[in-house]
């Protein structure tokens, strides 16, 4: 469950109120609270071209981790809001610099350098100046669209320029490169040095492709400081025998890279979900030694693991930022501040609201992508997103009709909805099209207009290799409380996975929710009670519990989440057929079935499989089983887990198996995963670990498993994670 406790819903409180009385500037305006500077290029000082490696955390002191120094507060202007103050000129020299994770990015050992000739030092430490000049408020961001059917790898870079300040004659361009005879390197960093071995540069290859892409401007924003221009880069790539590195420069500026797999490989991945701090959690309770922030340390662990083995996609599962904050906007106080959930439900969208929102989502984005490792892993793993709420705001999609049809809250989710399309999608439906049979990225299905986003939802079904397919599933553009996608939704998106080529033997599908999850029915019909003594209290605002209800319709705070729930008594019929039209996939087709899912801040592992009638006889093996399917739970990279009593809560429900799905001789239950905690300690739940987490996904070959390993954070802030591997077989059943 999506609850970072009951501290942290008391700081947010805090916060609300020091934001709810905003005051105008002489100009009649408010001022933003959520407002981010152009990107300074980097100094000469800022040693922007080396490869820094990650400094070693301190060690664990009797199974402990270590206290990390004090933290100097001035950094985040003491916020706990999870939102971080920024400063002109400050983006490269910090967090923001993409080459580096780490506040500092001068390494401790320079010897390396003093032995270098001068002009060694000079290729080294050269900053790579765009020319002609664009200056960035985020990127270059990389996005994976598919493989077509030609074995070209298909994707996107995007870049969000400063019109002020930015030269567009000639337009913005991308050049970028790939040789099929080079082997891919693996950066391998020596314990002696803070610095990775020098690479030498090799002259171009005899095969060698250099192609240049011209920017497409696919959006203007206008704001208070100008406008800034969004250019869209289509990269093509086809595929070669074996791995590729492909480099990527835009207008002569500094070099990326990123990986594509051989023809007949199936690509490594890496999944996530949760990339935020929820309201009232203080970053730096995560920041342990060597880092410059609580969001850090965990993707500091993938970007390692990155350089080991490259990965070939990078799968966003939802929450990839927390617009929550949204709410301290202070043009939206009228409407935040407002007690009676009547009077909220009418209120007028005024022009300076509907402005603020634009505002706040392109500040927020254009920050949250461009920070620290989260920054330097967009740029050098194309991504595949799909949303959940918190990418809009808490719960859209989960509240009554009345409310989430109100002007300001539906003009919240239909703007979040734009911003999730071209931030993350790199789509722009007025430019694009809505016909998804001749859209620029073919992986792309429209489904039907969502009721309360003036938008059609955008699922996508992506190659991921010869035997490896993922369909990211939008469950949020057509949500309502009793629906989580129309009928509409799923014709289309099973018109399109039945065309998968007989080869694929695994499907991968991405949900923001968990599907096969400890249920908390008791808690939801509680909370939903009118008899519930805590709701009348907190819509009253008596005994300190005006938290416990929430600022948009005064219902109690967690029944938005427990409402979003697949396993909830409003969506339980959706759920079973949804799982059953599965099941007749897998049998018709030949494909294993996986789900990937996060939002509830912790990591398990969910079964749906044959209903063993006769215990004697022993059950079906999972290879021969077609309704054996694992949900991968995968939350949260960066947030906090759900308080000690939650998960005591979950794990005690975790041993339950279900009845919901015997009517189909289908069982439910979780995967006892966790033999020991992270730390090596002894765990306190088999089924499910309360810590932060990503997963890495790679097939096998000689057995044709999808391995999942769910890396788990060993200690707090510290960038080290322990892996549990799970295994889903391929369809041993007989072709029917």
């Amino acid at each position: 469950m999506d609850n970072a406790g009951w501290h942290a819903r008391h700081q947010a409180k805090k916060e609300f109120e020091r934001w709810s009385t905003p005051q105008r500037g002489p100009d009649g305006r408010f001022q933003p609270v959520e407002e981010t500077h152009p990107m300074q290029e980097p100094p000469p000082g800022a040693l922007p071209n080396l490869r820094v490696s990650i400094p070693s955390p301190q060690p664990p002191v009797n199974g402990k981790a270590t206290t990390p120094p004090p933290r100097d507060e001035s950094r985040s202007n003491g916020r706990t809001d999870g939102l971080p103050s920024v400063s002109p000129g400050s983006m490269w020299s910090n967090a923001t610099l993409r080459e580096s994770a780490f506040h500092s990015p001068v390494p401790t050992n320079v010897s390396q350098l003093t032995r270098m000739s001068a002009v060694q030092r000079s290729q080294n430490l050269r900053v790579a100046h765009m020319n002609p000049y664009l200056q960035l408020m985020t990127g270059p961001l990389l996005r994976y669209d598919t493989v077509d059917v030609q074995g070209v790898w298909r994707g996107a870079a995007l870049i969000v320029t400063v019109d002020a300040s930015s030269v567009y004659d000639p337009n913005p361009t991308l050049a970028y490169s790939w040789d099929p005879d080079r082997p891919v390197k693996r950066k391998v960093n020596t314990p002696q040095s803070s610095l990775p071995s020098p690479e030498v540069e090799t002259q171009p290859g005899p095969r060698e492709v250099f192609k240049n892409v011209d920017g497409q401007e696919i959006w203007v924003y206008y704001g208070t400081g100008g406008t800034y221009t969004f250019w869209r880069f289509i990269i093509e790539v086809p595929l070669g025998p074996s791995e590729m590195q492909v480099k990527y420069r835009v207008n002569n500026g500094q070099e990326f890279e990123f990986y594509v797999p051989g023809r007949s490989q199936n690509m490594r991945f890496a999944a996530f979900s949760c990339n935020g701090f929820s309201s009232g959690v203080n970053p730096n309770d995560f920041c342990g030694p060597g880092f410059y922030s609580g969001y850090d340390p965990v993707w500091t662990d993938l970007l390692s693991k990155h350089a080991e083995e490259p990965f070939h996609a990078l799968v966003g599962g939802g929450d990839q930022l927390y617009c929550d904050g949204i709410m301290r906007e202070p043009e939206l106080q009228e409407w935040v501040t407002q007690t009676k959930p009547e009077v909220k439900k009418k209120c007028t969208l005024k022009e300076e609201m509907r402005l603020a929102i634009d505002r706040f989502y392109f500040n927020h984005y254009c920050e949250s992508f461009r920070r620290g490792a989260f920054a330097r892993a967009n740029s050098s793993i194309p991504m595949l997103n799909m949303l959940d709420d918190h990418d809009l705001i808490d719960g859209f999609g989960s509240y009554p009709d009345d409310l989430m049809s109100s002007p300001v809250f539906g003009t919240i989710g239909a703007r979040g909805y734009f911003f999730f399309l071209l931030f993350q999608c790199f789509i722009n439906i007025e430019v694009d099209g809505l016909n998804d049979r001749q859209h620029p990225f073919k992986s792309v299905i429209i489904g039907a207009p969502g009721p309360f986003i003036p938008f059609r939802s955008h699922s996508f079904l992506t190659y991921l290799g010869p035997q490896v397919s993922m369909l990211l599933l939008d469950c949020r553009a057509e949500r309502k409380k009793d629906q989580v996608c129309s009928p509409q939704e799923y014709k289309t998106v099973f018109e399109r996975v039945y065309e998968l080529p007989p080869d694929v033997e695994h499907l991968v599908i991405l949900l923001g929710i968990p599907i096969a999850y400890p249920r908390m029915v008791f808690l939801e019909n509680l909370l939903e009670s009118k008899m519930n003594p805590l709701v009348a209290l907190g819509r009253a605002g008596s005994l300190g519990l005006s938290s416990f209800v929430n600022k948009f319709n005064a219902d109690a705070e967690l029944l938005d989440d427990l409402n979003d729930h697949w396993t909830a008594k409003m969506h339980k019929r959706e759920r079973n057929w949804f799982i059953e039209q599965l099941q007749l996939f897998a049998k018709a087709k030949h494909c294993r079935i996986t789900f990937v899912a996060g939002d509830v801040h912790c990591a398990a592992v969910g079964v749906l499989k044959t209903l063993q009638k006769n215990k004697k006889k022993g059950g079906i093996p999972p290879a021969q089983d077609h309704r054996y399917m694992l949900n991968i739970v995968t939350s949260a990279i960066v947030n906090t887990p759900p308080p000690n009593g939650v998960l005591s809560m979950v794990s005690a429900l975790s041993t339950k198996t279900h009845r919901t799905l015997h009517y189909v001789d289908t069982d439910e239950t979780m995967v006892p995963v966790f033999e020991r905690d992270a730390n090596g300690a002894p765990t306190k739940s088999k089924y499910i670990m309360g810590r932060r987490n990503y997963c890495i996904v790679n097939w096998e070959s000689a057995s044709g498993d999808l391995i999942f390993e769910l890396r788990i954070e060993k200690n707090k802030g510290m960038g080290e994670t322990t892996g549990y591997a799970v295994r889903s077989p391929p369809p041993r059943w007989a072709r029917s």
